[in-house]
């Protein structure tokens, strides 16, 4: 038995934050049912047509769901959601701002007739505020969380490749549903949830934000290496790049003597503590890249590796599909669409995950009117 077996999820979802959140609870086992628009859906439907005709970021967030095709224009299209929310346990929604309030869903509307339910409200800045109505894509919350200010070269801000704050915000309003579920447990009683984008990526800039604490300078855009931790980053061998990365003093005498060789280094003036190293980076990378230089890629791992320096490969897409420690560790299986079956992770922490096919638009809509009483 899956821990939200029996648990009702009805979620007014698009694009990524809401899905996503959606899809861990039918991970767990919930019932999560996606009401979508009748003139096609969700429009990340349509981001792209990589995975066999199918969307990338749509097959990925939207597994194990039941969809209905529902006019929410319409008089009958408000009265078939209201059916189903009389029947859930939690209502997650992300679309435009005051949206389902003005369709009469609102906590505020439905706590008295509903007191049991959870009401999720997912947006880019919050249900209040000076910036309550605006637009919110991920990019742009990357920009105004501060995401931008640090992440790329001196010359040039770089965005992070994948949806980082709809992520973020679709986890805050994944764990809070779990938390109110378990409040609801002790008191019967449901709550509003209010996840911003905003605020959950606020939330992760926290370290950059007390490294500039009371006006001090923030950290400095540096590619693919740590702001302020050094050597922590990529360097190139002979091959290709490795990843590597110091975190304490023992580990970078063990650097010196035993990849470098040159275990002096350890303690020369400009290197000898991590504030240092960082100061001088540009001397101390020249030294390390003439090092690896003579060196393949799976030679400096293998020093790295002896020496008890962290290490990675930097990989891409083909290599992660076959990551062998993936593979060993039984992570993959498969989950069905209207275009077939298609590989899946399993996700983290779970061997006995809910993993169900992806929806076609609308196609749980007879079944679910049915069950609600309509012909």
């Amino acid at each position: 038995m899956q821990p939200l077996n029996g648990i009702t999820v009805v979620s007014l979802e698009q694009a990524i934050a809401a899905p996503f959140a959606t899809r861990q609870l039918a991970d767990l086992g919930a019932r999560v049912i996606k009401v979508e628009r009748p003139d096609g859906g969700d429009f990340a439907r349509n981001y792209d047509e990589r995975v066999k005709g199918l969307a990338s970021h749509f097959v990925w967030c939207n597994r194990s769901k039941e969809s209905i095709a529902l006019d929410l224009k319409s008089p009958r299209g408000v009265e078939v959601l209201g059916k189903l929310v009389a029947r859930a346990d939690v209502l997650v929604q992300n679309l435009a701002p005051g949206a389902t309030a003005r369709m009469g869903f609102s906590h505020e509307a439905l706590k008295e007739k509903h007191p049991g339910l959870i009401v999720c409200d997912i947006s880019g800045y919050g249900g209040d505020g000076p910036h309550r109505d605006r637009k919110a894509y991920d990019l742009l919350i990357q920009a105004e969380a501060g995401f931008l200010s640090v992440t790329g070269t001196p010359d040039d801000m770089a965005k992070a490749a994948i949806s980082v704050a709809d992520i973020s915000a679709g986890m805050y309003a994944y764990s809070n549903i779990l938390a109110a579920l378990i409040e609801r447990g002790k008191t019967g009683k449901g709550r509003r949830i209010d996840i911003s984008m905003l605020e959950s990526m606020a939330e992760w800039m926290s370290y950059p934000m007390y490294y500039a604490y009371d006006g001090a300078p923030p950290p400095p855009r540096v590619g693919a290496a740590h702001a302020t931790i050094y050597p922590y980053g990529p360097f190139p061998a002979a091959d290709g790049d490795v990843m590597l990365g110091i975190q304490n003093e023992r580990e970078w005498s063990a650097f010196c003597g035993q990849v470098l060789k040159a275990p002096e280094l350890a303690r020369d003036a400009r290197f000898d503590t991590n504030a240092r190293r960082t100061a001088n980076r540009d001397a101390l990378r020249a030294i390390i890249v003439e090092t690896f230089a003579e060196l393949t890629v799976d030679e400096t791992i293998a020093r790295l590796g002896s020496a008890g320096v962290a290490n990675a490969s930097v990989n891409d897409m083909a290599r992660l599909w076959k990551h062998p420690q993936l593979a060993a560790r039984g992570r993959w299986t498969t989950v069905g669409t209207a275009a077939g079956d298609i590989p899946a992770l399993l996700p983290p922490g779970m061997n006995e995950a809910r993993m169900d096919p992806v929806p076609s638009p609308g196609e749980h809509t007879a079944q679910i009117l049915a069950e609600l009483g309509y012909s």
